[in-house]
């Protein structure tokens, strides 16, 4: 078999990359490490028509955001060989599936406390993904390396105008529960942003 951990410690703590190394050979998996996807972290795609399994992450996440996107994907493909297509995406199988993948990394003590903190309230009901639980994608941010200009749609107002790294035009309106309602300049569509979004301002 080959050991990925050479490879896998550039993105991930070192002490969580032989257990990744293993986790790709035991599944027999693709594992792609990614360009700069605005709209994921991370991707699973089941085997098909002989395919292998496949993940994908970003490269750019910041160590702990690497490895719990990889440990949520590989929850995917855990729940996938146990019933295929039979139970829904993100429910209580993947969820119990997440809790037991992770469990290895919370006894080594690889993450900060105030991660290993977020992870275990996030862990208490799991979401899509750990940008839709607030206090856990705050504090993975806060352990980002590269700081940027970018934004999030929460901290504008609303009327403020901005862009997406894809160069698309919003104009912030109102807050609808969790989310942001926003206009799309050209199409004048409306869509609803995630609070942490990541986005750049427009001069007006």
């Amino acid at each position: 078999m080959q050991d990925y951990s050479a490879t896998l410690k550039k993105y991930m703590p070192e002490e969580a990359a032989p257990i990744i190394s293993n986790w790709i050979n035991h599944t027999r998996c693709l594992f792609k490490i990614s360009r700069s996807r605005s709209t994921k972290l991370g991707d699973y795609r089941a085997p098909f028509k002989g395919s292998p399994h496949r993940i994908s992450v970003n490269h750019d996440l910041n160590s702990y955001s690497f490895l719990i996107t990889t440990i949520h994907e590989f929850a995917h493909l855990q729940t996938w060989n146990k019933h295929q297509h039979r139970v829904k995406p993100h429910g209580t199988e993947w969820k119990n599936n997440f809790k037991e993948l992770m469990e290895p990394f919370l006894k080594l003590n690889i993450f900060p406390i105030d991660i290993s903190s977020a992870i275990h309230r996030y862990m208490e009901n799991p979401a899509a993904s750990s940008c839709t639980d607030l206090h856990l994608f705050r504090t993975l941010k806060s352990y980002d390396t590269v700081k940027t200009s970018a934004l999030t749609v929460e901290s504008l107002e609303d009327g403020h105008f901005f862009k997406l790294k894809n160069g698309r035009s919003f104009q912030r309106i109102e807050k609808i529960r969790k989310r942001y309602k926003c206009m799309e300049l050209n199409s004048k569509r409306m869509y609803l942003f995630n609070p942490i979004a990541e986005v750049f301002l427009l001069e007006q």
